[in-house]
């Protein structure tokens, strides 16, 4: 285990190219999820934004990632996450708002990886 802890957002594809199938966009959560093991086991916390939007959107009375208030929470989360988060690990597949998360992270200085070995003390 490293001596840094590093918050680190987990971003990829989640609604995108699924057609708003829930079956699909829940396969693209599960995903995302799956990079969230190396991490913690490397000692780092792992975020993915739906974990956060997800359960906002469900208190505010939503009905769930297509419901017209996720617009008004979805990216905003992401956002607001990047605020506190030391590293961006980008997965594969196209999605504006991974896009947008990188983009982000840029403007910040914060470090975006494309490989999960790349993240420090994740390389084999």
């Amino acid at each position: 285990m490293q001596t840094t802890s590093l918050m680190i957002l987990i971003a990829g594809p989640y609604r995108s190219g699924t057609g708003d199938d829930p079956a699909k966009m829940a396969a693209n959560l599960a995903r995302l999820e799956e990079a969230a093991w190396p991490l913690f086991a490397a000692g780092h916390v792992p975020m993915i934004g739906e974990w956060v939007a997800l359960p906002v959107l469900s208190s505010a009375g939503a009905a769930g990632p297509l419901d017209p208030l996720a617009e008004q929470v979805m990216y905003p989360t992401a956002q607001r996450l990047l605020q506190r988060c030391d590293g961006v690990l980008r997965l594969p597949g196209e999605s504006t708002g991974a896009d947008q998360d990188v983009a982000i992270a840029r403007e910040r200085g914060i470090p975006v990886w494309f490989r999960i070995g790349d993240v420090p003390g994740c390389g084999a």
